[in-house]
């Protein structure tokens, strides 16, 4: 069976933003098989060879930001037929515990993801991602250059990122796993598309500088949101603000604590996660015209 899950990229918006009770579960009508051309979603180069569609797939006529179009209630969907391709290698981001880093590490030794982590990038070099790795033989690179404490001096530039993740490393996607610098410009530009990032909060609401962890958490209880949970969105040059990809919804609780929210919904982000670095493994990640990615549920 074969679920669609959607989302609309829209403005960001402060902690002040709208909040309260999230609407109802949308159900979204198919369009008709026959779709016009310029909505089909186009796959990245890298795996579009290796998706072999059974017959046409239809999209939902609306795209909310996050939405599952139901077989049960729409007809049985057609699937998708993966042809095995080589593991994606990965550059992973840390700079601190690394669980997220672990849960994806986890997914592709049980072989849910069909990648490989090529090496791990911090900021913060004796970080327990990076000890993790350590203990994993997986190679580790520091950016940016530390300016203080036991590692000052070591770490790479921009561009010698760069130029080890594309060359050395031989990276097809990098993702962010509790990285909490701003992502240089040459990165971006350097994987298009194929960077992911995940944050603790249901952007466009509680992102954007200064928004990570428990500050995040504290935000949404002083707010009085009913819901709260990660979103998984592709990086672009600014924080928190390039196009969502999934999100989870948790709620929040009268009498909930940061601590206890934080652990709701980080059981969220590890389930969310390594999902959706499956899926841009695989090539399940197409795109439309207008910049929304479209998440394909091959079962």
């Amino acid at each position: 069976m074969l679920h669609l899950e959607a989302s609309k990229h829209t403005a960001r918006t402060s902690a002040r933003g709208r909040f309260g009770l999230a609407p109802a579960p949308v159900r979204l009508p198919c369009a008709p098989a026959s779709r016009p051309a310029s909505l089909a979603p186009s796959l990245p180069l890298r795996h579009a060879a290796s998706l072999a569609p059974s017959s046409h797939l239809p999209l939902p006529s609306t795209s909310p930001r996050s939405s599952v179009v139901s077989a049960a209630s729409h007809g049985a969907l057609p699937e998708y037929k993966l042809t095995p391709a080589a593991p994606a290698r990965l550059a992973v981001f840390v700079s601190g515990g690394g669980s997220n880093f672990k849960a994806i590490h986890a997914a592709i030794q049980d072989g849910r993801i069909n990648g490989t982590v090529a090496v791990v990038v911090s900021d913060v070099p004796g970080c327990g991602g990076v000890t993790y790795a350590q203990q994993h033989g997986i190679p580790t690179l520091t950016y940016p250059v530390v300016k203080k404490g036991d590692f000052v001096g070591q770490g790479l530039t921009a561009a010698q990122l760069v130029d080890g993740l594309k060359n050395a490393y031989k990276c097809d996607y990098v993702i962010l796993a509790g990285y909490l610098k701003l992502i240089p410009q040459e990165l971006c530009r350097a994987f298009p598309r194929a960077m992911l990032n995940i944050h603790p909060g249901l952007l466009p609401s509680f992102g954007g500088k200064g928004y990570y962890g428990e500050r995040v958490h504290k935000a949404v209880i002083a707010s009085g949101a009913r819901f709260s949970g990660p979103t998984v969105h592709f990086v672009d040059e600014e924080f928190d603000t390039g196009p969502i990809l999934a999100q989870r919804v948790v709620p929040v609780f009268p009498t909930d604590t940061p601590k206890q929210l934080a652990a709701r919904v980080l059981k969220e982000e590890h389930a969310v996660y390594p999902h959706c670095v499956a899926a841009l493994c695989d090539g399940r990640i197409g795109w439309r015209e207008d910049g929304i990615p479209i998440l394909w549920e091959a079962k």
